[in-house]
């Protein structure tokens, strides 16, 4: 075989998955992104870009508005560079998505909490928002290398890593959608539906024509399904952490082993 046909990666000290074999991805949001990649994406190749992936190919990586970029090194004594790009949620998308989640308690406190609930993709499906691409069609991958299979191994190695940051944090699924942590946090804080301030509301008189009104939309459509459980101890993560200490240790440290015996108490038997 002619040597000029092909040459073997110029090895780099880049990013490496954190798994080492098998499937990547830990989380329920990063399986969700890479499930449906691997389902519309050549199998073959997507297993030469986890190979890619272990080996720290990918020199860098960056997440933004609507387009992933990153560096990957290949046969070629220059690294690709390669981009995923995804259909955008406009902007009055992310205004009814804010609305809905700052409306619906548990949402609200979890996102603000750091969290990011599997339910999620409900409210902007909801919306006919989606968060993740379901089709080949949803995902545009650019590389400047020579291969014209979508992906190459090099976009590939980018999906791979890309569920790995996810995995870190799952807030970088709603940047790259086009709402980062800061700004999606700030207008839950806002929002009409977040809890306000007791002491700036004032007294609405109350009537029996306005107690109650039988919900409809969406409204009706949360009103048949229970809302997510919270986790035990949420209440010590939300709420601001008193200034007292036991033996030097926070009191939030010391009751949460409690809330979890509570809770283990309480949990049904999945035996029945």
């Amino acid at each position: 075989m002619d040597g000029s046909l092909w040459r073997p990666p110029i090895e780099a000290d880049g990013i490496k998955a954190r798994t080492r074999r098998g499937s990547i991805g830990a989380t329920w949001w990063s399986r969700r992104f890479i499930d449906l990649v691997e389902s519309f994406a050549d199998a073959g190749r997507m297993a030469r870009g986890r190979a890619y992936a272990r080996k720290g190919q990918v020199i860098d990586l960056r997440v933004e508005r609507y387009e992933v970029s990153a560096r990957v090194q290949g046969s070629a004594e220059e690294p690709y560079e390669v981009t995923l790009n995804i259909e955008a949620i406009p902007e009055s998308g992310w205004r009814r998505a804010e609305e809905e989640l700052a409306s619906r308690a548990v949402f609200r406190a979890r996102l603000l909490a750091g969290e990011m609930p599997p339910e999620i993709e409900w409210v902007f499906a909801e919306l006919g928002l989606t968060l993740f691409p379901g089709a080949a069609e949803d995902l545009h991958m650019m590389c400047s290398c020579p291969d014209w299979g979508d992906p190459c191994k090099h976009a590939a190695a980018v999906l791979y890593l890309l569920a790995e940051a996810f995995d870190d944090d799952p807030f970088l699924i709603l940047a790259w959608n086009g709402r980062t942590k800061e700004r999606l946090l700030a207008a839950l804080r806002r929002k009409p539906g977040a809890a306000p301030d007791p002491l700036e509301m004032e007294p609405e008189p109350l009537t029996a024509a306005g107690f109650w009104t039988p919900p409809s939309g969406l409204a009706g459509l949360r009103s048949r399904r229970p809302a997510p459980p919270v986790p035990p101890g949420f209440v010590l993560r939300v709420a601001a952490p008193p200034p007292i200490k036991v033996r030097r240790r926070a009191l939030t440290d010391v009751l949460a082993p409690a809330y979890e015996a509570l809770a283990a108490e309480h949990r049904p038997d999945p035996e029945g």
